[in-house]
Formats: structure tokens, C-alpha cells, sequence
């Protein structure tokens, strides 16, 4: 019996041209192909936006807090070189996270190690849970 691993190596790009097929040929494929994977979670104290940016230098990653969103814009360049297979899309990307709650904004701040790029937003007084003493 022989198994023919390439219909499984190819599953990828035959994913591409149904993203491709679907969103047109304006390049929307592209483009969601090179957004950043991201993970926000909270604690008491804060919410925190992992942003997922190997080789993506920090000086070329730009965030801002808007009114009431976190903006995540930069560009993921390819590597030079003749590629056999290509997996990790390049190109410019933005990500728009909408931010429900008020953030204390003079305290957020941003770390990268090793790939991620932690944004942490410090809750207001006013979201932050209060315990409520019984009398």
C-alpha cells in the first residue's frame, strides 16, 4: 500500500487559493494571511495583548492607543533567497483591537522576548474588581 503524503503537504496552499478565491483578488488574502496572531487575556490589575511577530524588528513595529482601540502596523519581510516552500507570508499588516473598557493610558507599556510582543493596558479604578466588606 502506498500513501500519498502530498494531498497533506499541499492542504496549505490549496487553503490559500480558497482564501484567495473568496476574498477576491484584491489582495484581502494576503493581507490576512500576514496579520499578527495575538492573545489578550486579563488579570486584576490589567489586559494584556500578546502580539505573535517573529523576525519582525521592534524599531519597525508600530502601536498606538487610539480612543477606545490598540493599533498594531508594521511589515514582516521576507528573507531573500529561492524558496522551495513558503508558509511564513511577508508584508505590511495592520491589526485593530477594540478596547470595551476604559485603560489607565499613561501606565501601558510594550515588551518583546523572543517573537512576542507583550502590550500591557492597566485597568482604570473604576473597572478593577473591589472587594465589598460585609457589615
Amino acid at each position: 500500500m502506498v500513501i500519498d503524503f502530498n494531498t497533506v503537504y499541499d492542504l496549505p496552499k490549496d487553503m490559500d487559493r480558497l482564501f484567495a478565491g473568496i476574498l477576491g483578488s484584491s489582495g484581502m488574502a494576503q493581507r490576512r494571511i500576514t496579520y499578527p496572531l495575538i492573545n489578550v487575556s486579563e488579570n486584576d490589575e490589567s489586559y494584556m495583548v500578546d502580539i505573535c511577530l517573529p523576525g519582525v524588528p521592534a524599531e519597525e513595529l508600530e502601536i498606538t492607543l487610539a480612543a477606545r482601540s490598540l493599533i498594531i502596523k508594521g511589515e514582516r519581510k521576507a528573507p531573500e533567497g529561492r524558496y522551495f516552500r513558503q508558509e511564513r507570508a511577508a508584508g505590511s499588516f495592520q491589526r485593530i483591537i477594540s478596547l470595551n473598557v476604559p485603560v489607565a493610558r499613561d501606565g501601558v507599556t510594550a515588551k518583546s522576548e523572543n517573537g512576542i510582543v507583550r502590550v500591557t493596558l492597566p485597568k482604570t479604578e473604576e473597572v478593577k474588581p473591589r472587594r465589598i466588606a460585609i457589615e
